[in-house]
């Protein structure tokens, strides 16, 4: 099983079998705090110190090496879990105005989890062929220069997941200019489900129906 937990912004821990895999650490830039972590994978999507806390982040056995960070591009055997990361932007103008972004794809626990990253535009035929198979998906919704609920919600539809978490997003703890979760389940046609403190996930647990899972922040 999987455990993942959210630190605000873009910032997941997912908790696997296979290994501890943290995405964009973030720093106080966006309003939130992380507490120190442990974790043999560490992912960033966009080059921005708000997404890079690297400080706070060290390797899950005392003594050891510290965590692999992933930058960029590729494909990559990490601690057992296979990563594929594929070039996108953080902008409709190929970066010319934001920069580049990566999202990364984890194959572990049996499922595809799919990290958008500062995604900032709808994928094309080919970048959403690269995604397939995708059980569960973090997706920037609050706008800004992301994903605003309408083209958060198209995205979901080109990927097809059976679970969308979503992030970046207005909470009281940070990210307070973007927009809040209400028009991104509007666009969905579903009702804002209750916060988890943690959400505990089995390949099994994924169904044909799609499902809303909203993390609170953690401390």
């Amino acid at each position: 099983m999987a455990e993942f937990r959210w630190f605000g912004h873009n910032c997941f821990r997912i908790r696997a079998r296979e290994a501890t895999v943290l995405t964009d650490p973030v720093g106080r830039q966006t309003g939130y705090a992380l507490p120190k972590q442990t974790a043999d994978v560490v992912t960033i999507s966009h080059d921005h110190p708000g997404h890079a806390n690297l400080d706070a982040v060290r390797s899950t056995a005392a003594g050891a090496t510290p965590p692999t960070v992933l930058r960029g591009p590729g494909e990559y055997e990490v601690h057992g879990v296979f990563v594929t990361a594929i070039r996108t932007y953080h902008d409709e103008q190929r970066g010319a105005e934001r920069g580049r972004n990566t999202v990364y794809l984890f194959e572990l626990e049996g499922m595809v989890v799919c990290h958008l990253g500062d995604l900032g535009h709808g994928l094309s035929e080919e970048q959403a062929q690269a995604m397939a198979n995708v059980g569960v998906l973090l997706v920037p919704i609050g706008g800004g220069g992301v994903l605003d609920a309408t083209k958060a919600a198209e995205v979901v539809a080109q990927l097809g997941p059976k679970l969308v978490i979503p992030m970046q997003y207005a909470t009281p703890q940070g990210d307070r200019a973007l927009a809040g979760l209400e028009p991104f389940c509007k666009e969905l046609g579903l009702e804002v489900p209750p916060s988890e403190d943690k959400l505990v996930l089995r390949s099994s647990d994924l169904g044909e129906t799609l499902r809303v899972a909203v993390l609170a922040v953690a401390s």
